[in-house]
């Protein structure tokens, strides 16, 4: 039987990987994000390609009252989701002054509000059912300090730290939830996070569809911390054995813009 995944920030990157990956398993699609003409056209090739429904709904999760508005919405149309998947969130690169206030703000009203907001919506009826699962979507960035990502970091430290404390409260009705925690991936993220570090090529990065690949297959394995890749692997499991001093100056070299 086919079960509903419902997908924020299904538009591009992670997102639109995850809704490639859904639909060739054979998901019916709820995807969401703002730019509704290029959920239409996701919607429509998967169709085609896999002959998978696609319910689109073009909602801003970065305003107070979206993921409300989202909820709402499934909803009045009876939809029951099986899966979510809170991918939706954005990052901004460079010295914490000299971005406008406003950019922080948004950031953390997408990365952290909205998904505790429709993780709050959408459990309840999960727990009752005894059945489905949420899978967040953080970040390496949410292990150690990170300095010139310093907001987006510590949002991705949220949602690791949130998603880790809501998969032990919801075990026993039979209700999954994993955190996703991908290092540098091919996407636009780095273009809207303004970040210096993909000027210097892709190497190293995953492509949008491993990580997808890998998060959907540590979610259904059961296993609630999921880290993408070897070499992400590797420096996560780092942190444990090393001084948070010394954590923090390795991530301030590593991340420094080049002209600070």
């Amino acid at each position: 039987m086919s079960q509903t995944t419902l997908i924020t920030g299904a538009s591009a990157g992670i997102g639109e990987a995850f809704a490639r990956e859904c639909a060739a398993r054979g998901d019916r699609l709820i995807l969401v994000a703002r730019r509704a003409d290029r959920l239409e056209a996701l919607a429509a090739e998967l169709k085609s390609a896999h002959q998978t429904e696609s319910i689109v709904i073009p909602i801003d999760l970065g305003t107070i009252d979206g993921a409300r508005q989202l909820f709402t919405e499934t909803e009045k149309r009876g939809l029951i989701v099986d899966l979510l998947i809170n991918n939706a969130g954005f990052g901004k690169y460079g010295a914490f002054e000299k971005q406008p206030l406003d950019t922080y703000d948004q950031m953390v009203q997408l990365n952290i509000t909205s998904l505790v907001d429709l993780s709050y919506l959408y459990v309840a009826g999960m727990r009752a059912r005894k059945h489905g699962g949420i899978l967040n979507v953080a970040s390496v960035a949410g292990f150690p300090p990170t300095p010139y990502f310093s907001v987006y970091g510590a949002s991705k430290a949220f949602v690791l730290s949130f998603s880790q404390a809501l998969a032990v409260e919801v075990h026993a009705d039979n209700v999954k939830v994993s955190v996703l925690c991908p290092g540098a991936t091919v996407s636009e993220f780095q273009a809207v996070a303004g970040s210096e570090i993909v000027k210097d090529g892709a190497s190293g990065y995953q492509t949008s569809a491993e990580v997808a690949r890998e998060g959907l297959q540590g979610y259904e394995a059961g296993k609630v911390i999921v880290v993408t890749g070897l070499q992400n692997k590797v420096a996560a499991a780092a942190l444990n054995f090393i001084p948070r001093s010394l954590a923090r100056r390795i991530a301030g070299s590593m991340s420094r813009p080049r002209n600070v």
